[in-house]
C-alpha cells in the first residue's frame, strides 16, 4: 500500500508572515503537503482566547486560535523555537517558549506537532536546525540540504519583491504615513489590514519600517538605539531612521500588551523628533470605529500642519 504523503500544519500567525515562504518551500521539495489555518477573524480570535491566559498579548492569543483551527488536519503542526540569531540579536521569549506552551495547551488533543530550535549563542543555527528537522521527517541528508538551499532562495527572493514594491512607494506623490509594526500585526486581517485598509480610502499612502533591508536596518537601528537587543524591533528602528524623512507621519502600531513594542515605542516616540506620530494599541474588542476614529484625526493633524485641510 503507498504511503500517504506526509501534511504539515502552518499556523497563519507570529512566525508564519516572515517566514512562509521558507516553510512552504522546504516541506514541498521534501514532497509533503502544507496545510495553512485561515484568515484570522472573530471565531479564532475567541478559540485562542479560550486557551490561553488573560496576561497573554493578543498576538498569541490569536496564535492559540490558529493551532486550534488545524488540529485533526495534518500529520504534524509546524512550532518552531527561534531564540536568537546571535548576541544582541535576540527573539521575543515567546517565541522561545511558544513549542513548550503548544505542547501543554494541546497535550489532550492527539496531534503531533513538529519543532526546530534556532539559538546561534547556542550554535544552533538555521541550517542545522532544518537538516535536523527534514531528517527527522525520514527525509536524506541530501535531499534536505536540498530542499532547504531552494526554500532559502524562495525566501530571499519573496522579500526582496515586496521591499521593492514598498520602495517604489516612496516616490509616488501624496501623503504618506509609515507604519512601526510588526509584520504578524499589520499583515493579519483582523489586527493590523483594517488599519492599511482605511489609510488607502481616504487616500493615504500606508507604508512600512519593517519592509526594508534587513541588514542595513540592523546598521541604521544604531541611529536610534545602541542597546535595542530584539532583532525584529532593530529591523523596525532601523527601517524608521532610513525613511522619517520621507514620509509625513509615523503610525506605532502594537498588539496588547506587548512588551517589547510598549519600551521600543516609547523610545521611538522620545527620539524620533519633527514628524507627527500616532501610538496605537489594538486590543480584543470588536469593532473597528474607534481606531478610525484616531486615524481620522490623526490624518487630520497631518492635513492641517501641512496646510492641506
Amino acid at each position: 500500500m503507498e504511503k500517504q504523503t506526509i501534511t504539515i500544519g502552518l499556523p497563519r500567525a507570529l512566525l508564519y508572515y516572515r517566514y512562509y515562504a521558507l516553510w512552504r518551500t522546504f516541506f514541498q521539495e521534501l514532497g509533503m503537503e502544507v496545510a495553512v489555518s485561515g484568515p484570522t477573524d472573530r471565531d479564532i480570535l475567541e478559540r485562542g482566547t479560550a486557551l490561553a491566559i488573560d496576561e497573554a498579548c493578543l498576538s498569541l492569543k490569536i496564535y492559540l486560535g490558529h493551532v486550534a483551527a488545524l488540529v485533526g488536519r495534518c500529520d504534524y503542526i509546524l512550532v518552531p523555537r527561534v531564540s536568537n540569531f546571535g548576541r544582541h540579536r535576540s527573539m521575543c521569549t515567546r517565541f522561545e517558549s511558544t513549542p513548550d506552551l503548544v505542547r501543554s495547551v494541546f497535550r489532550n488533543s492527539g496531534q503531533e506537532f513538529l519543532s526546530y530550535e534556532v539559538d546561534e549563542e547556542q550554535k544552533k543555527d538555521e541550517a542545522a536546525a532544518f537538516l535536523e528537522l527534514g531528517r527527522a521527517l525520514g527525509r536524506s541528508p541530501k535531499d534536505v540540504r536540498r530542499a532547504y538551499k531552494l526554500a532559502k532562495k524562495a525566501q530571499a527572493a519573496h522579500y526582496k519583491a515586496r521591499v521593492q514594491k514598498y520602495e517604489q512607494q516612496y516616490r509616488r506623490s501624496g501623503l504618506k504615513v509609515l507604519i512601526a509594526a510588526h509584520s504578524y500585526v499589520i499583515e493579519d486581517p483582523y489586527m493590523g489590514r483594517p488599519v492599511t485598509d482605511y489609510l488607502k480610502r481616504v487616500g493615504v499612502i500606508p507604508l512600512r519600517a519593517d519592509m526594508v533591508d534587513r541588514d542595513g536596518a540592523l546598521k541604521h537601528s544604531r541611529e536610534l538605539s545602541s542597546t535595542c537587543k530584539w532583532e525584529i524591533s532593530r529591523e523596525i528602528l532601523g527601517g524608521i531612521a532610513m525613511h522619517r524623512g520621507d514620509v509625513d507621519g509615523v503610525i506605532l502600531l502594537s498588539a496588547f500588551p506587548c512588551g517589547p513594542d510598549a519600551m521600543v515605542n516609547e523610545l521611538i516616540a522620545r527620539r524620533v523628533k519633527g514628524v507627527p506620530m500616532l501610538n496605537l494599541v489594538l486590543d480584543s474588542q470588536s469593532g473597528t470605529a474607534g481606531v478610525e476614529t484616531r486615524l481620522e484625526s490623526f490624518i487630520d493633524i497631518i492635513r492641517f500642519q501641512e496646510g492641506k485641510l
